[in-house]
C-alpha cells in the first residue's frame, strides 16, 4: 500500500513538473490570450494611429505614426515573418522600427530587422505609383510577439485614409488620435460603429485640437467566400480636412462634393488639348461616317475602344488622376480606365458628339459622394453619353459590353459626371434587370437505348454573355474547350456529353449567343418491367443559391439573373403516359421560380423558370431562399412515369 501510495506521489509530482515547466516556456500575456482565442493563430495587443496635421502659411504639414504590437499563438506564427509596407508619391515612409520577442528565461529578449528591401509594386493601382518596403521578423514561433512602429509622411491633405477597428485577428486594443491646429476645420464620418462602444474624447491644448477614438476587445474579421466588401462590416472611421483659416479667410478643401470635383476638374481641363491625330481622324469618320444617328456613332467607337485598346493599369503620381492624351493612347493602344475614357471622349469630339469624363466607384466603395466627398469614395474612371433623359455609361476597360449595360461592378453607384468646369451632375448607375440577363434554353429530348439523346439552343444574353464571351477567350487548347461546354452546359449528371457545337453571334455585341448542340447522357432514367422512371429536372439552378446556414456574412453576385428551360420529351413507341407531376410556383420577394408540365399528343413539354431579383443576401435574406429551395428541390425530385401501353 505505501508502494502504491508512493508511486503515485511521484507520478503526480513528474505532472506537476511537465505543467510548471510548460508553462514557463511562455509568458502570462501569452497564457491570458491563447485561453480568450484559442483557435486563432495571433492577437493584436496595440493597434495605434496617431495623425498629427499642421498647417504653416497655407501649407499642410501631416505626418501620421502607426504602432502594431503582434502576439502569436500558435505554431502558424512563421507564417507572419514576412512584412512589408506600402508607399508612392503621395504617402512617404519613414522611421521604420520592427522587432522580434521571444520568451527566455520569464522574459522577452529582443531581436530588431536590420535589413529593409524596397521593390516595386506593379499593381492594378487606379490612384498611383506603389512601391514596397519588405522585411522579414527573426526566429518567429508560437508565443513570439513582434513589434512594428513607422511613421508616413502624407503630401496632399485630401489623402487621410480610414481606420478600422479590426481585422483579420482579434485587437485587445485599438487607438486613433488626430492633434490639429485649431485653424483646421476637421470632419468625421463613422461606419459600423452602432453596436462598437468606442470611447471618443476631444481636448484643446496649446492651439491645437486632439481627438481620441479607443476600443478595446474586438473579435477577429472572419472571411467568407463572396462576401461584400468589408467596408461594409468593419467599424471604421474617415477624417478629412473640410477646410482651414488663413489670414482671417476660411479655404474649402473637401467640404462638400462641389469641392472634391473642383480638384478633379484641375486635373483634366488641359487633356487634349492638341490636335488629333489625323489617323485617328480617319478611323473615327470610317467608323461613323454612315451611320444616321448620334448613338448609333457612339456604339461604333464605344466597341471598336473595347476591342482595340488593352487595358493596363500603368500610372505614376498624378498620372493615377490625369487621364493620357488620346493621341498617345491611339498610338500605344493600350491604357487603364482614365486613358479609355480620354480616347473615348476624343473620338466623340471628331465625330460632333460630346462625351463626359465620370468619376465612380465600384461596388467594393460603399460611399455616397455627400458622406465621403474625398477621394476615397471612387476608383475608378468610364465616359457618360447623355442622349435627352439617356445616361449611357461607357467603360471600355471592359469587353463584350453592350451599350445599355454598365460595367456589372458599377451597377447601382453614383457617377460624378463632368459637365464643364463649373456644373457636374451625380447620377445613380442602374441595375441590370433580370431578365436582361438570361439564358434561356430550348431542349429536344428522347430516349435511344439506355441513354438520353437531344439537341439543344441556348440564347445567352447581358452579363452572362459577357462572362461566357471572357471565359472562351481564355482557353487555349481543345481539352479546356471541352471540360468548359461539359461543364456550362451539363444535364441530368455527369455523364453528360455536348458534341457538335455552334456558336453565332460571338462577335456582335448587340446580339445575343447562340448556341446550338446535341448531347447524350447516361445512366440517367430507370426502366423496371413495364415502365420507365425518369426526371425531366434536367437544370436544378436554383439550388446553387443555397448557402452554409452556419454562414456568418451577407453574400454578394455580380448581377441578377434569370433561367428560362424549356424541354420537349418524346414519348418513347409503344407507352404511354401514367404519370405527370403537378405545375408549382415558388416565390418570395427575392426569387421566383416556376416548374409546369404539360402533355401534347405524344410530347411531355416541361418548362422551368427562375428569376433571381437581388444582388446582396443578408443572414435574413439567406434564411428566406434557403427555405425556398428546401421546397423547390422536392419538386426537383418528382418524376415522369411511362408504361407500356
Amino acid at each position: 500500500m505505501r508502494n502504491k501510495l508512493f508511486k503515485l506521489q511521484a507520478l503526480l509530482g513528474i505532472f506537476l513538473l511537465i505543467s510548471t515547466t510548460l508553462q514557463a516556456q511562455y509568458s502570462e500575456t501569452f497564457q491570458k490570450y491563447k485561453q480568450q482565442h484559442p483557435d486563432e493563430s495571433r492577437v493584436r495587443l496595440n493597434q495605434e494611429s496617431n495623425l498629427f496635421i499642421r498647417l504653416d502659411n497655407g501649407t499642410f504639414d501631416i505626418l501620421q505614426e502607426h504602432i502594431e504590437e503582434d502576439l502569436y499563438l500558435n505554431e502558424a506564427a512563421t507564417q507572419g515573418s514576412q512584412q512589408s509596407l506600402t508607399f508612392s508619391s503621395f504617402i512617404e515612409l519613414a522611421d521604420i522600427e520592427a522587432s522580434s520577442f521571444n520568451y527566455i528565461d520569464d522574459k522577452y529578449k529582443e531581436e530588431k530587422v536590420s535589413e529593409f528591401t524596397e521593390k516595386d509594386e506593379m499593381g492594378q493601382s487606379f490612384y498611383d505609383d506603389t512601391k514596397s518596403i519588405n522585411f522579414t521578423y527573426s526566429n518567429l514561433k508560437k508565443g513570439s510577439r513582434s513589434k512594428l512602429k513607422y511613421s508616413q509622411k502624407i503630401k496632399n491633405p485630401r489623402f487621410l485614409g480610414p481606420f478600422y477597428f479590426g481585422d483579420y485577428s482579434p485587437i485587445a486594443q485599438n487607438k486613433f488620435s488626430i492633434t490639429a491646429d485649431a485653424s483646421i476645420n476637421l470632419k468625421f464620418k463613422e461606419f459600423n460603429t452602432q453596436n462598437a462602444n468606442i470611447v471618443f474624447s476631444k481636448k484643446e491644448k496649446r492651439g491645437k485640437i486632439i481627438y481620441t477614438w479607443e476600443l478595446k476587445d474586438v473579435d477577429a474579421f472572419d472571411y467568407e467566400t463572396q462576401a461584400s466588401t468589408y467596408k461594409n462590416v468593419l467599424p471604421h472611421i474617415i477624417p478629412y480636412i473640410a477646410s482651414y483659416q488663413i489670414n482671417g479667410n476660411t479655404v474649402p478643401l473637401l467640404n462638400e462634393t462641389k469641392d472634391l470635383y473642383n480638384w478633379y476638374y484641375s486635373l483634366v481641363k488641359d487633356i487634349n488639348q492638341e490636335p488629333a491625330d489625323p489617323e485617328l481622324i480617319a478611323l473615327t469618320n470610317s467608323l461613323t461616317n454612315r451611320l444616321e444617328s448620334d448613338l448609333e456613332k457612339v456604339k461604333a467607337i464605344y466597341y471598336w475602344t473595347q476591342r482595340n485598346i488593352k487595358y493596363i493599369a500603368f500610372e505614376y503620381a498624378l498620372g493615377g488622376f490625369v487621364p493620357r492624351e488620346a493621341n498617345q493612347v491611339f498610338k500605344k493602344k493600350y491604357g487603364d480606365c482614365k486613358d479609355n475614357s480620354s480616347i473615348l471622349f476624343k473620338m466623340l469630339e471628331i465625330a460632333g458628339l460630346k462625351g463626359h469624363l465620370t468619376w465612380i466607384g465600384t461596388r467594393s466603395i460603399p460611399y455616397s459622394y455627400e458622406e465621403v466627398p474625398t477621394p476615397l469614395v471612387d476608383n475608378h474612371m468610364i465616359l457618360s453619353y447623355i442622349d435627352g433623359s439617356d445616361i449611357y455609361y461607357l467603360d471600355a476597360t471592359g469587353r463584350n459590353i453592350p451599350i445599355t449595360y454598365p460595367s456589372p461592378s458599377i451597377q447601382g453607384k453614383e457617377a460624378l459626371i463632368a459637365i464643364d468646369e463649373n456644373n457636374y451632375q451625380i447620377a445613380k448607375v442602374p441595375i441590370v434587370a433580370a431578365e436582361k440577363n438570361a439564358i434561356i434554353d430550348s431542349t429536344q429530348l428522347q430516349i435511344q437505348g439506355d441513354q438520353l439523346i437531344g439537341t439543344t439552343k441556348v440564347e445567352i444574353s447581358g452579363y452572362n454573355k459577357t462572362d461566357y464571351l471572357y471565359t472562351l477567350g481564355n482557353l487555349e487548347t481543345k481539352a479546356e474547350l471541352y471540360n468548359f461546354y461539359n461543364s456550362i452546359f451539363e444535364k441530368g449528371n455527369n455523364k453528360f456529353i455536348a458534341q457538335n457545337i455552334v456558336e453565332n453571334n460571338k462577335d456582335d455585341y448587340d446580339k445575343n449567343v447562340v448556341v446550338s448542340y446535341k448531347f447524350t447522357v447516361g445512366d440517367y432514367f430507370k426502366q423496371f418491367g413495364d415502365k420507365i422512371f425518369i426526371n425531366l429536372n434536367l437544370n436544378r439552378y436554383v439550388s446553387q443559391y443555397r448557402t452554409d446556414p452556419n454562414r456568418k456574412r451577407d453574400i454578394e453576385f455580380d448581377y441578377k439573373n434569370h433561367y428560362v428551360f424549356e424541354t420537349e420529351f418524346q414519348i418513347p413507341p409503344g407507352y404511354a403516359l401514367e404519370y405527370l407531376p403537378e405545375s408549382q410556383t415558388f416565390e418570395n420577394d427575392l426569387i421566383k421560380t416556376t416548374i409546369s408540365y404539360s402533355q401534347e399528343g405524344n410530347t411531355i413539354k416541361y418548362n422551368h423558370k427562375v428569376t433571381c431579383d437581388f444582388l446582396v443576401l443578408d443572414l435574413d435574406k439567406q434564411k428566406e431562399i434557403n427555405n425556398l429551395i428546401k421546397e423547390v428541390e422536392k419538386a426537383y425530385k418528382e418524376v415522369v412515369i411511362l408504361t407500356k401501353s
